[in-house]
């Protein structure tokens, strides 16, 4: 899970300050040292965290803090800021030409996923409804145009190659010629990955940047590599004048310092981030909705946003219903459990939701997708009778169950327990929200 291990730290810093009434210095001195070792165990750079420490530690001892009716509030508010200004405050968004079409170039180390990029972000282009081209612009790499080809195909979308024999500047210019013949609005062209220090290849894409101009250059880096991919960044700004970052793999990143340093270092925006191998794992990056999820507060707009676009309303409605009467049942549990893998990794989901981390079972619950084809088993192996009522099920029919799914006995108790965990934990988040007297929206796990 991204930030994983920063946000764990963090979290239990700012849970000693959040409920204190009154906050001396002593104690903003003591959480900023807490803190920059977070930080640095989170891999940001080290100059990145002492002004980021500065910053904060000068706000939180000023008036508007200590003398504030909540100052362990007003701390984490100055701490939420600074690390939604860390990773460039606002969504810097992908850019649109005046007169189509928009010329982007996608560039980077060998191995980063820039053609896997450059697919995700043709896919996220036609969820906005764009008309975009890809381009096989990466001539050396073996077996380079066929990824995009097999990408295209998979998107249903057009690419532009012209083998490996001509120039990329060549393959460019006519890409442009034919997406403009053809009314695409995007032009999406994958380059080769090469060194930064690569002086030849280097001067290629400066060559293709002149006969193309393009309005985006996005470097592509692995977040994985944490502040190796803040070095690339910075070299190839150096070089080409980056307009921007995709970040990819921020899903397997535990620390994040990547994405906390990127943009203090090169002073160019995170675009977008890859959260997944699926073409649909891209989303815009948001510095605020990121803060958020890392300090624990959830993610609701984004957990909305890809629920907007998988759950049923009616069934929604009807599930918010069942939840909240405790009529949810084995049935429900699989299909709400099919709806989210749709959405994303389940523990990606949980950080998206507003004190999920308070509720106890909850911070630590996986779902493997090989495991939901168990689970599916299971329940389809049990009665009509069971699936309402699982609390008649006793060892005879546990263990008919079980033949009948192929599992054994234990995994059967354990999907039992994981039920009845769930339904409690439904039940305390149902409340939390009557508590709040929280309108909008109703999705799994979330009503």
């Amino acid at each position: 899970m991204a930030f994983e291990g920063l946000a764990d730290r963090l979290q239990e810093t700012l849970k000693k300050i959040r409920g204190k009434g009154k906050v001396t210095e002593d104690d903003v001195k003591q959480m900023m040292r807490e803190v920059r070792i977070a930080l640095l165990e989170a891999d940001v750079n080290f100059k990145v965290v002492k002004d980021f420490i500065n910053r904060v530690k000068e706000r939180a001892v000023g008036q508007e803090v200590l003398k504030s009716l909540t100052p362990g509030q007003q701390v984490i508010k100055v701490v939420n800021e600074e690390l939604t200004a860390l990773m460039g405050g606002e969504q810097s968004k992908i850019a649109v030409a005046n007169k189509p079409p928009t010329v982007v170039m996608m560039v980077g180390l060998q191995g980063a996923g820039k053609t896997t990029s450059t697919g995700k972000l043709a896919k996220h282009l036609v969820s906005q409804n764009r008309k975009p081209l890809l381009v096989a612009g990466d001539i050396y790499r073996p077996a380079a145009i066929k990824q995009l080809q097999v990408l295209g195909e998979q998107l249903d979308l057009p690419v532009f190659s012209l083998g490996d024999q001509v120039s990329p500047v060549e393959i460019a210019k006519q890409a442009i010629a034919k997406a403009k013949e053809e009314h695409h609005d995007y032009v999406l062209i994958d380059t080769a990955g090469r060194l930064h220090v690569d002086e030849a290849l280097m001067d290629e894409l400066n060559q293709v940047k002149s006969a193309v101009n393009p309005d985006e250059i996005l470097l592509v880096v692995d977040s994985m590599t944490g502040q190796d991919a803040v070095n690339v960044a910075e070299s190839f700004n150096e070089q080409l004048e980056l307009t921007g970052v995709v970040l990819t793999k921020l899903d397997g990143d535990t620390r994040g310092g990547a994405a906390l340093s990127v943009k203090a270092v090169t002073g160019k925006s995170i675009k977008f981030a890859g959260m997944g191998e699926k073409l649909d794992a891209l989303e815009p990056f948001h510095p605020e909705r990121m803060a958020s999820r890392i300090l624990g507060m959830g993610d609701v707009l984004t957990l909305i946003e890809k629920a907007q676009t998988t759950v049923n309303e009616e069934k929604a409605a009807e599930l918010e219903r069942k939840m909240r009467t405790m009529e949810f049942t084995l049935d429900d549990f699989l299909e709400q459990l099919d709806q989210v893998k749709n959405m994303g990794p389940l523990d990606e989901i949980l950080g998206m939701m507003p004190g999920a981390n308070k509720i106890k079972g909850l911070k630590n619950m996986k779902v493997d997708d090989k495991a939901l084809g168990k689970v599916e088993a299971v329940v389809r192996s049990m009665t009509k009778a069971e699936k309402q009522k699982p609390e008649i099920i006793n060892a005879s029919r546990k263990k008919r169950i079980a033949q009948g799914s192929g599992t054994s006995v234990q995994e059967v108790n354990r999907l039992l327990k994981q039920f009845q965990d769930m339904k409690k934990m439904m039940k305390q988040m149902t409340q939390m929200q009557s508590k709040k007297k929280k309108k909008g929206m109703k999705f799994p796990f979330m009503s």
